[in-house]
């Protein structure tokens, strides 16, 4: 069995190096987002003109960006979101909802402290945890069918 797996999500800590480098040996694709921070804001700007006004540039950038996300999202056949300790990320949640609307097989990932707050993302996944590596433990189990030792 092949996986393609979308990694959704905070941009600010290496948690998809950590899924990607302990996947090693599983039949995965990852895709994700653009994870440069300054070109994911401003790719719109910079590609289709400036903007005076701050709304039309954040708006022009994530349309831009909707591209990507939207084919990666459709092509997964599990979308995992991480919601991180540092920043809001609202992007994540229109990821989750989205995953959720098309069906995909959802696994979302944040810590205990944002339990609460994600009670609704939360219960549209097929399963939360709290790190990376379970994330990494779900992908293999349900490739290789073997637990964790």
């Amino acid at each position: 069995m092949h996986l393609n797996v979308y990694l959704a999500g905070e941009i600010h800590t290496d948690w998809r190096d950590r899924i990607t480098c302990g996947a090693e040996g599983l039949d995965v694709t990852f895709t994700s987002p653009v994870t440069d921070h300054g070109a994911s804001d401003d790719c719109g700007v910079v590609i289709l003109g400036a903007e005076p006004n701050k709304f039309w540039h954040d708006r022009k950038g994530a349309s831009m960006n909707a591209i990507r996300t939207r084919k990666a999202i459709e092509d997964a056949d599990i979308v995992v979101v991480r919601f991180g300790d540092k920043y809001k990320q609202w992007n994540a949640a229109f990821d989750a909802g989205q995953a959720a609307a098309l069906g995909k097989s959802l696994i979302v990932q944040h810590g205990p402290d944002h339990a609460h707050a994600l009670k609704e993302v939360d219960a549209a996944a097929l399963a939360v945890c709290e790190t990376p590596e379970q994330v990494l433990q779900i992908l293999r189990y349900v490739l290789t069918e073997k637990l964790p030792n």
